[in-house]
């Protein structure tokens, strides 16, 4: 004989009661939540360069989810507006970027073929580092046969530590500006990075101390900031114009002018061809010197800190092996 099973309503059974009611208030205080806008979307940030991608990330942290649209052995003048940074940038709400021309050739395009007006220029979603320091090298004129020369002067603003003191803060104050709700997280994390800046570059310039005065060859006017920093005198180019790749008649000419005013050193960013240094320093029995430039820029340069270890090092290692 089977035995009759009651069927309780759902109602009436406490147990599914309580699991009804216990899931009806998560939901209702999920639903806060959103409301409230407690539950927050990371930013997404469009970083021109891997150094501000790298500034971002200290400031952001896990509030930023940030896209990297060019190489550490990349050069920032020469890039292609690719379909995928576009797609990058339209969903972007902060562009971070060097400015001062140096991604004319590409980030106009990129921004109009988003068409984000979120990152436009003028909008809060649009910051360009250069306009938070002191250009060095602006032109008195402008003309196409005098190379690849920037308007508002040179863009290699990253050389040099001092200038991620303002634009730091002026990021920051960018960041709490698209993200209010943050603010308190965003001034945390500045006022560490700030503090612990600070304190490395004082211990950068303690030791970069034998550098100052030291002349130098350069591939490519990439480093007046590094020079004027640290007190490095630049006495020749191996370009004869910015963006002009030399040719061996011009570097026999340097070679010549190295009798006139020597050089202990030259020196190039990671992404430049090596052969142009590499052969002025085999004839002129100097050492050449390969600088990160930015992180990435060498296997020891894997964040802001780091870029700056390693490029006083190899300075100084330059300078020991270059002594006479």
């Amino acid at each position: 004989m089977k035995t009759k099973r009651s069927v309780v309503p759902a109602g009436a059974n406490p147990r599914l009661s309580v699991g009804h009611a216990a899931t009806g208030r998560i939901l209702g205080a999920f639903f806060l939540l959103l409301l409230s806008g407690n539950v927050h979307a990371a930013l997404n940030v469009f970083a021109c360069e891997p150094e501000w991608a790298a500034l971002t990330q200290q400031l952001a942290g896990n509030q930023a989810n940030i896209y990297t649209a060019t190489g550490p052995l990349q050069d920032p003048h020469q890039v292609q507006a690719r379909p995928s940074l576009i797609a990058k940038a339209r969903g972007a709400q902060l562009t971070v970027c060097t400015g001062a021309e140096l991604e004319i050739g590409w980030m106009p395009v990129v921004l109009r073929e988003s068409t984000n007006n979120n990152i436009q220029p003028g909008s809060i979603g649009h910051f360009e580092a250069a306009q938070y320091v002191t250009m060095l090298e602006v032109p008195s004129r402008l003309d196409r046969a005098d190379g690849d020369v920037h308007a508002a002067g040179n863009p290699h603003i990253q050389t040099d530590a001092r200038n991620f003191l303002p634009i730091a803060e002026a990021l920051s104050k960018r960041l709490i500006q698209l993200d209010p709700a943050n603010t308190a997280y965003y001034q945390q994390r500045y006022a560490a990075f700030d503090q612990q800046w600070r304190a490395a570059i004082a211990k950068w310039e303690k030791q970069a101390a034998p550098l100052r005065g030291i002349p130098v060859i350069v591939h490519h006017k990439g480093f007046p900031y590094l020079n004027e920093w640290l007190g490095l005198k630049e006495v020749a180019e191996l370009e004869p114009k910015p963006g002009m790749e030399p040719s061996a008649s011009w570097l026999g000419k340097v070679l010549n002018d190295l009798q006139q005013h020597p050089a202990r050193m030259v020196l190039r960013a990671a992404y430049q061809s090596e052969r142009p240094s590499e052969w002025i320093a085999e004839r002129a029995h100097i050492p050449a010197v390969n600088l990160p430039f930015t992180v990435g820029g060498t296997p020891q340069a894997t964040d802001l800190f780091t870029l700056f270890d390693d490029t006083i090092q190899r300075l100084l290692a330059g300078l020991k092996q270059g002594t006479p």
